[in-house]
């Protein structure tokens, strides 16, 4: 039984690449079949595909006298064009028109362009048409602070704007284990929820030959995903039929699977997977209203103080006097009016709870 309408896809260079060929082709031709066949069954598929890197080191002879950024350019530029290309056999085979969709996280800044609701309405206009977007970033252009943690943040981002139904993650592991993978008394964490949901001290920080990313990053982007309300698989991707085993047999135990927050607003979405521009420092009592009781406003009298300059309708973080966050928000006034107001009562909430995600 089929649980989810839209569903964004990523999947990782460790389960796209191949030592020798660079990428491996019958795993992305299996990919192709398992998105062919989801969208078969009314699925909204979005790919966020990784691999451009890998797929370029066998194609280019690069000078050891280019910089780390110079060579991840030339690689990504040049194995984008081959990844899309097999990408482009496989579903042409499928009957499936796919477009390439290469962005920054520039793009997801709001306030600032008016690239954020641009590419929104451009996905919505592809996937209305029954056009693949196939998501990348940008290798050629992104560097240093334009760079996304890795490719699991940008599918987060999506995610959140297309106000996906599930998110699911293939790596080359089957999931989130509770000690060492590589340790045979380890076992996956089949359900991950606000119960069981500290676990860092047990994911391991190894990251792939080819990715930038590794399972602290997948978990954390994955928790952040769920308590926007959004369901989150992370699997083995080179598993067969993994896809189909996700989404028609929900009783099995496929990968580690993160409970999705009940009616998170988009807005709220948003909110968590927005740049911020300052903190606001709470006391004690604020903290303890604002995550123990429902649909609680950030007030000016539990404020102690903030950090860095920003404007009224920028967002910014909740952190406690120990600077432990606790919240992501939308402020009403300035820091320079913050300042002026904190400590008062009777003022209009700094974040009102409409704008206001706790983490």
């Amino acid at each position: 039984m089929n649980k989810y309408n839209k569903v964004v896809i990523k999947v990782g260079s460790n389960v796209l690449s191949d030592l020798e060929a660079g990428i491996d082709t019958k795993i992305i031709e299996s990919l192709v079949q398992q998105i062919a066949f989801l969208r078969e069954n009314s699925i909204d598929i979005i790919l966020v595909s990784s691999g451009a890197v890998a797929s370029g080191r066998n194609l280019v002879q690069l000078n050891s006298k280019l910089d780390t950024v110079a060579k991840r350019q030339v690689l990504a530029s040049v194995g984008q064009v081959k990844l899309l290309q097999k990408y482009e056999h496989f579903f042409s085979i499928n009957q499936i028109l796919i477009a390439q969709v290469l962005v920054t996280k520039e793009d997801f800044r709001q306030n600032k362009n008016g690239h954020y609701f641009n590419m929104r309405n451009c996905f919505e206009a592809l996937l209305q048409h029954r056009i693949l977007p196939i998501v990348n970033e940008n290798d050629v252009v992104s560097v240093s602070e334009l760079m996304f943690t890795d490719n699991d943040e940008l599918a987060g981002l999506i995610a959140t704007m297309l106000n996906a139904d599930a998110l699911i993650i293939l790596s080359n592991v089957n999931g989130i284990y509770d000690g060492d993978p590589k340790l045979p008394t380890s076992k996956i964490i089949s359900v991950i929820d606000d119960k069981n949901a500290d676990f860092k001290g047990i994911v391991s920080a190894e990251k792939s030959e080819f990715g930038r990313g590794g399972m602290i990053t997948k978990s954390s982007i994955a928790r952040k995903v769920a308590k926007s309300g959004i369901a989150v698989h992370i699997a083995n991707g080179k598993e067969i039929d993994i896809l189909k085993k996700i989404i028609f047999e929900p009783k099995g135990n496929f990968g580690t699977y993160f409970v999705p927050t009940k009616h998170a607003s988009n807005t709220k979405k948003r909110i968590a997977f927005s740049d911020t521009k300052g903190k606001i420092i709470i006391n004690d009592g604020a903290a303890l209203a604002i995550t123990q009781q429902q649909a609680k406003s950030l007030l000016a009298v539990g404020i102690i103080g903030v950090e860095n300059e920003f404007i009224a309708g920028d967002i910014v973080q909740i952190v406690t006097q120990n600077n432990v966050l606790i919240g992501i928000g939308k402020v009403q006034f300035s820091s320079k009016k913050i300042l002026e107001i904190k400590g008062t009562k009777g003022m209009k909430p700094v974040v009102h709870y409409d704008f206001l995600t706790i983490v």
